[in-house]
C-alpha cells in the first residue's frame, strides 16, 4: 500500500476504551414485518466488531432516507447484529438525548449498544460541505465526541458521502479504519497501483455514467489494458460506435437515461481514443417473446430487445480473462435474473477463476449474482461498495478516506 496514511485497529489500544463505530448496514427491509432481508452488510462488519470485544462499543448507522418506505429505526439492525455476534447488542432509542448519554457513560468493556438511525436527525444530511471542518461544530459531534476514545469508521459503502457521522469526528478524536474499511482501501489501492499486466475491467449493468468515469480515469492514466463491456454499458458503446441496436433497445436507453446524448458523446470520445482497449460484444442474445435468440451485432433486428451477451462474446471475454494478471468486474452482462438470459453473467463470473492475479468484484447486482452461482471463491476481494467503489476507481477523492487521512495526520504522534 506504500506509506501509511490512516490508523487501523492494530495502531490503537482498544481494551477498556469507549469506541463509537460507524457502519453501513443500509439493507432491504420487508415492508410488512420490518424484517431485514439481506444480512450481507452486517456480516461484513463482524470482524471489526469482534476485534472490539474488550471495548465498550457504540454502533452508529443509517437506514434509507426520509420519505422512503424502508426509512425505519435501527432496532431490527441491533437484533441482526445480536444474532450474528451471538451476544447482546442493546438498542437505545435515541442519539443525542440525555438517556443515551447516561447509557454511554455507564457502558462496561464488552457491552455493545446501537443508537437510533442517524438520519432521523437533520444534521446528518442537511449540513453542506465536503471537509471535516464543515461538520465538526455540529451539535451531533459536539454532543457525542466527549464520550468516545476512538471513532472507528467501517462504512466503506458510504465513503463517497460527506455527512456528519461519517467524517465529523475526525479531528476531535482519533478516527480509525475498521477491518472492512482497511481491506477495501488496501485491495483497491493495490489494483490501482499494481504493475502486473495485462490488467482488465469488465463493466456491465445499468450505471453507465459511473462506468464512463472509471474508464476515463483508468484509461487516461494508462492503468487498464482492456475493458470488456456488457449490459447497458455495452449497448451505449455499440450505439456510439454506429451499431443499430434496434428500436426497442434505443427506446429503453432513452427511458433510462435523460442524458443519453451526453453519455453517447463520452462513449464516442473514448472509442476514438482507445478503440483497441474497449472491447464490445460481437453477438448478443435477444428476448424474442420469452425465447433466447442469439444474433450478430451486425444483424440486429429492430423489434427485439437485447438481454444478454452472446456465446461468441462469452468465449472471447473468457479467453481474454484467462490471459489477465489482474481483473475487476462491476455489473452483470445482461438480465441475469431471468434464467434464459443468465449465461453471460454466470460464465464471465466463472471465467474469473482463470485470472492469474488479483480478482476483484463489486456492485450490488454483481455480488447478488456471485452468491446466486456460489462463486465467492473465484474472487480475492468482493467490495461492499457501489458508488464508493466506482468513485474510488474513478480517481475521485472520497470524503471518508480524506477524513481518515486528516485524522492520522493529527493523531499519529499522540500516543494512539
Amino acid at each position: 500500500m506504500g506509506e501509511k496514511t490512516f490508523l487501523t485497529l492494530d495502531d490503537v489500544e482498544l481494551s477498556g476504551s469507549t469506541v463509537f463505530v460507524r457502519v453501513d448496514v443500509n439493507s432491504p427491509i420487508d415492508p410488512r414485518y420490518g424484517a431485514i432481508l439481506d444480512d450481507s452488510r452486517f456480516r461484513s462488519h463482524i470482524p471489526t466488531l469482534e476485534d472490539l470485544h474488550d471495548a465498550a462499543v457504540v454502533i452508529l448507522a443509517h437506514q434509507s432516507r426520509p420519505g422512503k418506505d424502508d426509512f425505519t429505526t435501527t432496532e431490527p439492525h441491533a437484533r441482526e447484529f445480536s444474532r450474528l455476534l451471538r451476544r447482546r447488542v442493546e438498542y437505545v432509542d435515541g442519539l443525542l438525548e440525555s438517556h443515551v448519554i447516561d447509557r454511554v457513560e455507564n457502558l462496561q468493556p464488552g457491552d455493545v449498544i446501537m443508537l437510533q438511525n442517524v438520519r432521523f436527525y437533520s444534521e446528518e444530511v442537511a449540513v453542506k460541505g465536503k471537509k471535516v471542518e464543515d461538520f465538526e461544530h455540529t451539535h451531533i459531534v459536539r454532543r457525542l465526541a466527549p464520550y468516545m476514545d476512538y471513532f472507528v469508521n467501517d462504512a466503506f459503502a458510504a465513503a463517497h458521502r460527506a455527512q456528519t457521522t461519517l467524517i465529523g469526528f475526525a479531528l476531535q478524536v482519533p478516527m480509525v479504519a475498521g477491518r472492512l474499511m482497511e481491506k477495501e482501501i488496501v485491495s483497491l489501492e493495490r489494483f490501482m497501483r499494481a504493475e502486473e499486466r495485462p490488467k482488465m475491467a469488465v463493466l456491465g449493468g445499468a450505471k453507465v455514467d459511473d462506468s464512463l468515469k472509471l474508464m476515463e480515469n483508468m484509461l487516461n492514466s494508462g492503468s487498464l489494458d482492456a475493458v470488456l463491456t456488457g449490459g447497458l454499458v455495452a449497448q451505449v458503446f455499440l450505439l456510439a460506435n454506429g451499431v443499430d441496436v434496434g428500436e426497442k433497445s434505443v427506446a429503453y436507453l432513452r427511458k433510462e437515461f435523460e442524458d443519453l446524448e451526453d453519455l453517447l458523446g463520452r462513449a464516442k470520445a473514448l472509442l476514438d481514443r482507445y478503440s483497441e482497449k474497449i472491447v464490445l460484444p460481437d453477438d448478443v442474445a435477444l428476448d424474442r417473446e420469452g425465447q433466447r435468440v442469439t444474433v450478430s451485432v451486425k444483424e440486429l433486428p429492430p423489434e427485439y430487445p437485447i438481454y444478454d451477451i452472446g456465446i461468441e462474446t462469452i468465449v472471447k471475454y473468457s479467453n481474454m480473462l484467462s490471459d489477465a494478471r489482474m481483473a475487476f468486474i462491476n455489473g452483470p452482462m445482461g438480465v441475469y435474473e431471468i434464467p434464459e438470459f443468465s449465461a453471460g453473467t454466470e460464465e464471465i463470473l466463472r471465467a474469473f477463476r482463470n485470472v492469474k492475479g488479483l480478482r476483484l468484484a463489486g456492485g450490488g447486482h454483481t455480488i447478488s449474482a456471485i452468491r446466486m452461482y456460489g462463486l465467492e471463491d473465484n474472487f480475492d476481494h468482493i467490495s461492499v461498495g457501489g458508488g464508493s467503489l466506482m468513485a474510488f476507481l474513478s480517481g475521485e477523492r472520497l470524503p471518508v478516506i480524506e477524513a481518515l487521512r486528516r485524522s492520522y495526520q493529527k493523531f499519529k504522534g499522540s500516543g494512539t
